[in-house]
């Protein structure tokens, strides 16, 4: 009972108030001790195949000791009372789901489309994705933004359920760590090919389940707010594989087949062009309003997984 109640406290914390700046968030300290690691590693190794053991080590260090830290805090916290640990926890995975901050991103995007704000929009898609956005138009903005709330849905909402469900918050926050990792080193380029290769193929495996677990998800959200849910699930079972992530194809897929449209295509990174698989089918042209829809079917699908959690783990402690 007490694990459902913490899953489902977690969940409403995150989508009533966020993470608001005014709390340290636990990331940002991830992201200071990934940096610091990073500088210490770069100091005293080299040598490419070096790098690449030492990248095994980076994933070790981070992740396991974001579980480590985790855990020693709820059982000194339990030691003072334990209703305090319960709340600590429900609030430390309440910081690693991010529905509420995902749907807010992606509405400050369809606020300046509506207003005819292409340079503002385009700014605010530019804080959430990672492509150029300044020359980009209407049905540009529109996919990049589709694409974004897609695609996180696995990581920001689904996986650190499911493992906050496995391991609660210590297991959570060990996720985060991975997730974390992954956005700052697990990038194919020079400077991190080798020294980040270990902390990209640990998030390809964690979310692995999850990312699947997304596309039934999303195709009984399509049908319980009467979209293509047949078109929804056909998209992902023809082009989920043809994405370059091994997860990102779900989502972003079961999204475009739901609305009947189109994702991917050429994205400019830094001034390189780079094609990306096509996902769906263009049954219309792309729209701002298709923002809207991809945040409800985020919003459903989270909402229907945290209850499932919940009932998961009160008939997994017999009831």
């Amino acid at each position: 009972m007490t694990v459902a109640i913490v899953l489902l406290a977690a969940y409403v914390l995150d989508r009533l108030i966020g993470d608001p700046r005014s709390l340290p968030h636990p990331v940002v300290l991830m992201g200071k001790a990934i940096s610091a690691l990073e500088r210490a590693i770069r100091r005293f190794v080299r040598k490419p195949r070096s790098l690449k053991r030492a990248g095994v080590l980076l994933p070790l260090l981070v992740a396991g000791g974001s579980w480590l830290v985790t855990a020693v805090l709820l059982w000194l916290l339990s030691q003072i009372s334990p209703w305090l640990a319960l709340a600590a926890e429900a609030w430390l995975i309440s910081t690693t789901i991010a529905s509420k901050g995902l749907k807010d991103a992606g509405m400050a995007v369809y606020a300046e489309l509506k207003k005819g704000d292409l340079p503002a929009a385009r700014l605010a898609l530019g804080m959430i994705v990672g492509r150029d956005t300044a020359q980009l138009d209407s049905p540009e903005i529109v996919r990049g933004t589709v694409e974004t709330v897609a695609e996180n849905i696995v990581d920001a909402i689904i996986s650190p359920l499911l493992y906050a469900l496995l391991g609660g918050a210590p297991l959570a926050m060990a996720y985060r760590a991975v997730n974390t990792l992954d956005s700052m080193v697990g990038y194919k380029n020079d400077k991190y090919i080798n020294l980040g290769w270990a902390s990209a193929r640990l998030d390809d495996v964690a979310n692995y389940i999850p990312a699947r677990i997304t596309a039934l998800l999303l195709t009984l959200s399509a049908w319980l707010l009467r979209l293509d849910w047949r078109r929804c699930w056909q998209m992902v079972r023809r082009d989920a594989r043809l994405h370059p992530s091994p997860n990102s194809g779900y989502p972003e897929s079961a999204v475009a087949g739901a609305l009947g449209i189109r994702l991917g295509g050429v994205n400019v990174y830094h001034g390189v062009a780079s094609f990306r698989a096509y996902m769906g089918e263009p049954l219309r042209s792309l729209e701002p309003d298709d923002i809207i829809v991809t945040s409800r079917l985020m919003l459903l699908s989270s909402a229907i997984f945290v209850v499932l959690c919940a009932a998961a783990a009160f008939l997994w402690n017999g009831g």
